[in-house]
């Protein structure tokens, strides 16, 4: 079939064009896997926060990541059998290239939709706009910094991985601040320290679909440059018949990957979404078995001094994290791990910063780490008991963990509702007698006595009498923290009646799980 000549043919197809082209099945049935992913992303963020932790595999997509699989690899040199599911989408991008970034990817379908909303905003041909550009390769640097900080020890690729941000991004910024904008009566919204940090980023990395259709995916994501190696060698790929290609360029313009079908066609950037193939009118793209390469290297180029200055820049950035205060050299006094968490340098070469445990903590007591932990502990999970109290018969956060960084426990295991004593500790409560009301103020409080959960109390009452300066006198019952007893469960601080720094506080010290928070430290002579 010969096509029309080739000043007759629009750049870009009308409205009324595109009507007339026949449906295409492929398309259609990847909108539906598309829906339906994101569907299932959103049920198993809502899940998380339920009982439905004990009913549905909430951790299954973090365990089909092979981004996370090998982090976890490289950092930790343990891989938790549930990431061998890993291997499935690898085998998947081997056969059909990466599919995942066009078909089941929740994160890639949220930009596709954004991409889509704010086309008209984009100046210029749509042909000429969606070309590749040469800082589409950053992703790959990006990739290969973060491997190589994974290999010294610290889960930084968790910080990129879209998967561990899109669930940090909605579970600690994003539904918060709209549970907040409706004002739900009866519904008393969770508050994150940095939600709208945590939350800008995401909506940034939206609001760039505006300049450049998926802009994270194709610029920045290191899971999409994982597959893009891997895709290399893809079996099913793109093909365009040149004796039937009469060089419009339709298919440039809704190429999710601006992997230029038309001419030198980039394997590694194919998103597999076939848009080219359902736009072409001469019906010269195929998307078949074995097709010759068009691009040498899948379109991956990238000089070996880039790729050597990334790893060194990786390598180079983890020693000044950790010079830092709140690192595995220098752990922040109070920062409290959940109950279950590995001990330091191993919780941070296992830990995800995806967030799960944070959104399934039932008061709010695990939050995003943002300055307390230092650079290296970014987005880590801390305890704040002022913003909730971990509760004794919990155990969600090791549940809902995908990693392994937080150890799952049985209610026993723990050990807070036993009276024989703790299985776990994450750290002690002190007294500030200066702002204890009983103490500093000579005015009854037994708040953080009544409401301690272990058996017997770690906080016993102290009778006192007290003579005012006006001669009369108070009998007081003065709280003492016993510290064989306390859990660090942070109830009493987080029931303090005194305002903003409360007069009990818990820190990581005597947690149980590292010898290095003990109440006194011994130097290595004894001293």
């Amino acid at each position: 079939m010969s096509g029309p000549s080739a000043p007759e043919i629009p750049v870009v197809a009308g409205a009324a064009e595109m009507r007339r082209l026949p449906i295409y099945g492929p398309r259609v049935f990847r909108r539906i896997y598309q829906g339906f992913f994101l569907l299932l992303f959103v049920f198993t963020l809502v899940l998380m926060t339920d009982e439905g932790i004990h009913r549905f595999p909430v951790r299954w997509l973090f365990h089909l990541d092979p981004l996370a699989a090998l982090s976890v690899l490289a950092s930790s040199w343990v891989l938790p059998v549930a990431f061998l599911w890993s291997l499935a989408l690898v085998a998947l991008t081997v056969v059909f290239g990466r599919a995942f970034c066009g078909w089941l990817c929740p994160v890639g379908t949220i930009h596709q939709i954004v991409s889509w909303a704010t086309r008209p905003m984009r100046r210029g041909a749509p042909s000429k706009v969606n070309r590749w550009r040469l800082h589409f390769r950053w992703k790959y640097l990006v990739l290969i910094a973060l491997l190589a900080v994974a290999a010294l020890g610290s889960l930084q690729p968790g910080l990129f991985d879209p998967l561990s941000l899109a669930l940090r991004s909605f579970a600690s910024g994003l539904v918060p601040a709209s549970a907040s904008a409706l004002s739900l009566e009866g519904f008393r919204p969770r508050i994150y320290q940095w939600a709208w940090l945590t939350g800008a980023v995401f909506i940034a990395l939206l609001a760039a679909n505006a300049w450049i259709a998926r802009w994270w995916c194709r610029a920045l994501c290191p899971l999409g440059a994982l597959l893009g190696w891997v895709s290399r060698t893809a079996i099913y790929r793109i093909e365009v018949d040149p004796d039937r290609c009469n060089h419009c360029d339709r298919c440039a313009a809704d190429c999710q990957g601006a992997d230029e079908p038309f001419g030198r066609h980039k394997v590694s950037e194919c998103h597999v979404c076939l848009n080219c193939i359902s736009v072409c009118p001469e019906e010269a793209i195929a998307y078949r078995a074995f097709a010759p390469a068009a691009a040498p290297a899948g379109g991956v180029d990238l000089p070996r001094r880039k790729i050597l200055g990334a790893a060194l820049t990786g390598m180079a950035l983890l020693p000044l994290f950790r010079a830092s205060a709140g690192s595995v050299s220098s752990p922040a006094p109070g920062a409290i791990r959940p109950p279950g968490a590995l001990a330091e340098a191993e919780f941070l070469a296992r830990c995800l910063r995806c967030g799960a445990c944070g959104n399934a903590c039932p008061t709010g007591a695990i939050q995003p780490s943002v300055g307390e932990t230092g650079i290296e502990g970014l987005w880590t999970p801390v305890v704040v008991p002022r913003r909730g109290w971990c509760e004794p018969s919990c155990v969600l956060c090791g549940q809902v963990c995908p990693s392994g960084a937080i150890r799952p426990l049985t209610p026993d295991e723990k050990g807070w509702t036993r009276p024989e004593g703790y299985g776990v500790r994450i750290g002690t409560a002190f007294m500030d007698r200066g702002r204890c009301l009983p103490w500093g103020m000579d005015t009854p409080c037994i708040v953080c006595q009544e409401v301690c959960p272990t058996v017997p109390k770690a906080i016993r009452l102290e009778e006192a009498v007290v003579t005012l300066r006006d001669g009369k006198q108070v009998r007081l019952q003065r709280p003492i923290v016993d510290p064989n007893r306390c859990v660090g469960c942070g109830l009493c601080e987080a029931k303090c009646p005194v305002t903003d720094l409360a007069a009990i506080r818990v820190t990581r010290a005597g947690e149980s799980r590292s010898p290095e928070s003990a109440f006194l430290l011994v130097s290595r002579e004894g001293v």
